[in-house]
């Protein structure tokens, strides 16, 4: 039990001296740098919780800064002696402080923490002293002691006595001793240069053991506390026959050195002593003192040559300087006692120590340089070169670190972030000592960037093109914009948003739709390639991001043409009641143009391409027609036997797939003079003949449609008088009358180019040979006309204009008798 308090109060002085050099140092070094500083001083053994000060009041910090602040207490022990209540702003006791633990016999005993407030940072050192309660009694080593001395012992002979301890410091702690009354001995008491206090029992008259063969004597160790405590031993002495020299060391202190890392039996120095005696009372063994803790468990010394060895570890950290106090004994039980002080040299054996005060991850990517990302603590045990430590980086990366106070580094970012280019960083911070060789610690952090919405989409196209087809089903999908976004998450998520814009008059929402989704363009009608060739779009991309960002592109939809429109002739002008009629002089040679045949095809490409061909003709031999320019020619000298009246019909034809085709028929007078010609086409238009294939199919037509529109008329006068009589009978039934609506037709057709809805006029004149057809058609025609009635050539222009009808209007039939 004595063997371990005599360790535990060693160990507690180094620790105390270590924690306090440190502290003082630190304390030296921050004066300049920190924003504020304090000094506390409480009686060691308060009551856990008990208040030690209002640290917001004495450092001026407002309790509001203290929370947003995250205040908090670094200390760097393992044993966290002070709380720091932030809502209050006060320091209370967290642990039992037991000074003696804390700081042993080093006066005055204190402990140092920081306070550390972030955004931004500041740290303010406060020191803690803990003042001594007289709590401890002196004690010695050992309860007994046992002496033999021989009586030949001459007088000024000095005995070491036990060493009391008293953890207690100042006036609490051990100052005096006394020794019980005797006759013989006196008590000299001593101090070492650190201030230890120790006695020696000094012989004053010699013994006599035929008196007193044995004695037994009282050491007091005394403290000055209030009230006094004290600590006793007792000393048994036996007297020896003659032994009248005693050994003596040839130096009184013996000094020397010893590196920390130094293996177990490591020579540490030799003392020695001699004896005047001879014989067996001039042998002398050397010991190390046992009132000295465990001492002996670190060095050993060898009892015959004095050779004093390391048998133990020792650590610089832990104590810095070792007193050993030897002693030399003869066979006479006669002794002397010498010291030996071995300093201990550091070695650089402790790597940094590398402590995180706070991290922040993940950091937005829009954080500007300078940004701090995280504060660490960085010390090293050693001393000297030993213990000053150098920060950096490892990587090559957008950090760097920095030093405003003495241990503490701020790790900060060095650029603009892009979590596009890079969206995480391992950052691995090295610290290495300055020893030799240096020693090192790494610690890695792994950041995350945060993003944010700083990329607008992006087209791989600056222009879409695309083809459809005329006549096409509505919701058909044309084609497919897709945008791009780096950034992640809601930033990236993409609508595609067609622009308000206009084609034509009509908004372009009426011809095409896109889903917002999936960027996919629907046609939302049939297009027509004879109203409009191209559809131009704006398609907008826009990101989830808040603001959104966005960016347009420019599509092209081509409508491709299908023959879907067969030629129409414009030249020469068919009419219904006069006829046109071309003059060819009798005279006319090979080549003469007649005329020429002018059709156009709204189609588009080879599909309005037009070839000309003479399907009948009254003469073939006669004439012939251009086959791309629709010139009607002669093919040889007309004669005086050619008939006047020639009748021409020629097809015109597209080159489209399946090809389609209009007719129109060219009458030519063969003739030198209009009279002649006027005569022939007046019997021409009175001809009774009936073979004409043509007249006769119109009277056939004719007859048809007048024998369909009487008997829908009587059918219409039919259901008129029916539903007269059945609307009285309900109404003198007294029934209710539901009236009837007939349907309405309208155009179903979705597709294919829209329908010429024409209006039909049937004339029927007293001379059905003489009946026909006479239809709408669209655009201007100038025309030619041979009138029976008039006496001469007239050139007139007719305007005639297509009716197209409401899609629900009937089909109008009338007949004019």
């Amino acid at each position: 039990m004595d063997s371990r308090k005599h360790i535990y109060r060693t160990l507690r002085w180094r620790f105390c001296y270590k924690l306090t050099s440190q502290s003082v140092l630190l304390l030296l070094f921050l004066s300049h740098m920190v924003s504020g500083q304090i000094r506390y001083s409480i009686p060691e053994e308060m009551k856990k919780g008990s208040l030690i000060g209002n640290v917001a009041l004495d450092l001026g910090i407002d309790m509001q800064r203290l929370r947003s602040g995250r205040a908090r207490i670094v200390t760097g022990e393992s044993i966290q002696y002070i709380e720091l209540k932030t809502d209050k702003g006060i320091l209370v006791v967290n642990e039992r402080i037991d000074r003696e633990q804390l700081c042993g016999d080093v006066t005055p005993c204190s402990f140092s923490f920081d306070l550390i407030l972030e955004n931004p940072m500041e740290l303010h050192h406060v020191t803690v002293e803990v003042l001594d309660i007289n709590d401890n009694s002196p004690s010695f080593h050992q309860h007994d002691m046992k002496l033999t001395i021989g009586e030949s012992a001459a007088p000024g002979a000095r005995f070491v006595l036990p060493t009391a301890n008293d953890p207690d410091v100042g006036v609490n702690g051990l100052q005096d001793y006394n020794l019980s009354p005797n006759d013989n001995f006196v008590l000299k008491k001593h101090s070492n240069v650190d201030g230890r206090k120790y006695a020696e029992m000094v012989l004053e008259r010699p013994l006599d053991r035929e008196q007193y063969p044995s004695l037994s004597l009282k050491l007091i160790a005394v403290d000055g506390g209030t009230p006094q405590k004290s600590g006793t031993v007792n000393i048994d002495i036996t007297v020896l026959d003659a032994n009248d020299n005693s050994p003596i060391f040839n130096q009184s202190v013996y000094k020397t050195t010893v590196m920390e890392n130094a293996a177990r039996g490591t020579y540490i120095v030799t003392v020695n002593a001699t004896d005047a005696d001879s014989g067996s009372n001039g042998l002398i063994y050397y010991s190390i003192s046992k009132m000295q803790g465990d001492i002996d468990n670190i060095f050993e010394i060898d009892k015959t040559t004095g050779v004093i060895f390391l048998s133990g570890h020792i650590d610089y950290e832990k104590a810095k300087k070792y007193e050993i106090r030897i002693e030399a004994t003869d066979q006479g039980a006669l002794t002397d006692s010498s010291k030996v002080i071995v300093e201990v040299i550091d070695a650089n054996d402790n790597p940094p120590i590398i402590n995180v005060m706070s991290f922040t991850s993940p950091v937005s990517e829009d954080s500007p340089p300078g940004t701090t990302i995280g504060i660490i603590n960085v010390k090293d045990l050693d001393s000297g070169d030993n213990g000053q430590v150098n920060c950096r980086i490892e990587q090559n990366v957008p950090f760097k670190i920095k030093s405003n106070l003495r241990n503490y580094y701020t790790l900060v970012t060095d650029a603009v972030l892009d979590r596009e280019s890079v969206s995480e960083y391992n950052i691995t911070v090295v610290a290495t000592d300055a020893g030799r060789p240096p020693l090192s610690t790494n610690r890695a952090f792994n950041l995350k960037i945060s993003d944010v919405n700083d990329n607008a989409p992006v087209f791989p196209q600056s222009v879409y093109s695309a083809f459809i087809t005329e006549n096409n089903s509505p919701g058909v999908s044309i084609l497919t914009v897709k945008a791009k976004d780096p950034d992640e998450n809601q930033n990236a998520r993409m609508s595609y948003i067609l622009e308000n814009t206009n084609i034509g008059e009509s908004p372009v929402s009426e011809y095409v739709s896109i889903n917002s989704e999936s960027g996919v363009i629907h046609a939302v009608r049939a297009f027509d390639y004879e109203q409009i060739k191209q559809l131009i779009l704006i398609i907008k991309a826009q990101d989830g991001g808040s603001p959104p960002l966005s960016s347009n592109v420019t599509v092209k939809i081509m409508i491709q043409d299908q023959n879907d429109n067969p030629p129409q002739v414009l030249y020469p002008v068919q009419t219904g009641g006069s006829l046109v009629a071309e003059m060819v002089p009798r005279s006319a040679d090979v080549g003469y143009l007649v005329t020429k045949v002018v059709a156009v095809d709204v189609d588009s490409g080879q599909n309005a391409w037009l070839s000309y061909k003479l399907q009948k003709a009254t003469d073939r031999a006669l004439f012939e027609v251009g086959l791309q320019n629709g010139e009607i020619r002669t093919i040889r000298q007309v004669t005086d036997k050619d008939a006047v009246k020639q009748r021409l019909t020629v097809i015109v034809e597209d080159n489209g797939q399946p090809s389609r085709s209009a007719t129109v028929i060219v009458n030519v007078a063969v003739a030198d003079s209009f009279p002649e010609v006027l005569s022939e086409f007046t019997d021409f238009t009175h001809d009774k003949e009936y073979n004409d294939n043509l007249t006769f199919y119109l009277v056939l037509a004719l007859a048809v449609v007048s024998f369909l529109f009487i008997t829908c008329l009587v059918v219409i006068i039919s259901v008129k008088i029916y539903r007269w009589r059945q609307s009285r009978i309900l109404y003198h039934s007294n029934l209710p009358v539901i009236p009837y609506y007939p349907p309405r037709y309208s155009d179903t057709l979705g597709t294919g180019t829209l329908q010429h809805v024409y209006n039909y006029e049937v004339c029927r004149t007293t001379d059905s040979r003489k009946s026909d057809c006479k239809f709408g058609r669209a655009g201007s025609q100038n025309v030619l006309i041979m009138d029976p009635s008039s006496t001469g050539t007239m050139q007139r222009i007719q305007n005639e204009k297509s009716i197209l009808d409401e899609p629900d209007s009937p089909l109008e039939v009338s007949l004019i008798m």
